[in-house]
């Protein structure tokens, strides 16, 4: 998905770089790692245009979000860059594709936090029929979760898949064949998921905006 940058880049790409790893710290509570890959001419540039750009970043907590790692593209935006300040504005709200990889520690530690435990408790109860969500596991590349209401055996979880279908993310419960959809906004579309080597990994496209 992300592409190889061009050699010799021009100062204007270079500068524009900078305004978008501004703009990211700005939008983040944390972000790691960043790398940047502008792909434009400098023609393109001055008329307020960018034909591609490239991220990816790790350790990422946004809006209470944490994510461990993110790549994202985008093609034919349309910016207002003020170089004085290196402060960037779009003036389009452009289409996002994406990639996030979510670890075990990350979903456990967002959806107990205050922010994001509605969603966990939800799940729960739609197919757990419990009133919260307790623990979530990664193992041997299945989510594995339980909650204090449960009343087997302390070690056992719940055997959960997850897919997808027409955009949205699905959690199924498979011993009891409960579903339940996870809320997600409307200009988001997930075309696949898939847990390999215990992380969650995520695809698809949003439009952003600033």
């Amino acid at each position: 998905m992300i592409s190889k940058g061009i050699n010799g880049k021009g100062i204007l790409s270079k500068l524009l770089e900078q305004g978008v790893r501004i703009l990211l710290i700005k939008e983040c509570k944390k972000i790691s790692n960043i790398k940047i890959d502008i792909i434009s001419s400098t023609t393109q540039i001055i008329k307020g245009e960018i034909q591609k750009i490239n991220i990816i970043a790790e350790d990422i907590n946004y809006k209470g979000l944490l994510i461990d790692k993110v790549k994202l593209e985008a093609s034919h935006l349309k910016i207002n860059f003020k170089m004085k300040t290196k402060e960037l504005y779009f003036k389009n709200d452009p289409i996002i594709k994406f990639k996030i990889s979510l670890s075990q520690n990350s979903l456990r530690t967002t959806l107990l936090s205050n922010n994001w435990n509605y969603i966990g408790t939800m799940t729960t109860k739609e197919i757990l029929s419990q009133s919260k969500l307790k623990n979530l596991k990664i193992e041997n590349d299945q989510f594995l979760i339980k909650s204090p209401e449960d009343k087997n055996a302390i070690n056992e979880e719940e055997q959960i898949e997850i897919k997808t279908d027409k955009g949205k993310i699905y959690l199924k419960n498979l011993n009891y064949n409960k579903t339940f959809q996870i809320p997600i906004e409307e200009k988001v579309y997930i075309e696949n998921v898939n847990i390999e080597n215990n992380l969650v990994n995520i695809f698809g496209n949003s439009s952003i905006s600033f």
